[in-house]
């Protein structure tokens, strides 16, 4: 019976072969979910640096905001003391015009030191206004940056959480999600270090 190449598998020898083929799919799907954990390793520390970038530029954002209201309450100290000054040429204006003859001459000197004390003051009060508004200009970049940081991290949050989503369910689609997420993560993360 041996000649006509006729054989009889056993019970085991169809279990020996169907545990064959589940051991090589396993490890095929095993070394891509290998590939997978270490993408997900690598997004998370992409990811923590992109969160320590948002945390800096939303603590700079507040520094140069505040810097800007300290120069914009320095502008408006200097507006106040303008203002006084211009009061106090008013009178000498007035006095001018009721004072004996020997008194004008006070007064007329009186309106030009006040002329030239203001305008002092006000060159000093533009300046701050012009520092105030650069200082502004500033933390709202920060702020713009922070909000690329935030957006880039976030891309990569929810890549990680896709990632374990894939792994559990072994879906492939799953996984081009994680790959397009990570992508987005990494483009506005770039755009945050460039200042776009």
């Amino acid at each position: 019976m041996s000649g006509h190449h006729f054989h009889v598998h056993g019970p085991h020898d169809h279990e020996m072969e169907h545990a064959a083929k589940n051991a090589a799919a396993h490890e095929e799907g095993g070394g891509h979910a290998g590939q997978l954990a270490v993408v997900t390793a690598i997004l998370a520390t992409v990811g923590a640096l992109f969160g320590y970038m948002a945390g800096a530029t939303q603590a700079n954002a507040g520094l140069y905001k505040n810097e800007a209201a300290i120069k914009q309450t320095l502008a408006s100290d200097q507006w106040a003391y303008y203002q006084a000054k211009g009061n106090k040429q008013n009178l000498a204006e007035i006095a001018l015009d009721i004072v004996p003859d020997g008194r004008r001459a006070y007064y007329q000197d009186e309106i030009k030191r006040y002329k030239t004390e203001k305008n002092e003051i006000k060159t000093k009060a533009e300046e701050y206004e012009k520092e105030s508004k650069e200082w502004s200009t500033r933390s709202d970049e920060q702020i713009h940056m922070h909000h690329r940081w935030a957006q880039a991290m976030t891309a990569l949050s929810v890549a990680i959480a896709i990632a374990a989503i894939a792994l559990l369910t072994k879906r492939r689609w799953f996984e081009y999600v994680v790959y397009g997420l990570s992508g987005v993560g990494l483009v506005l993360g770039g755009l945050a270090l460039v200042h776009i």
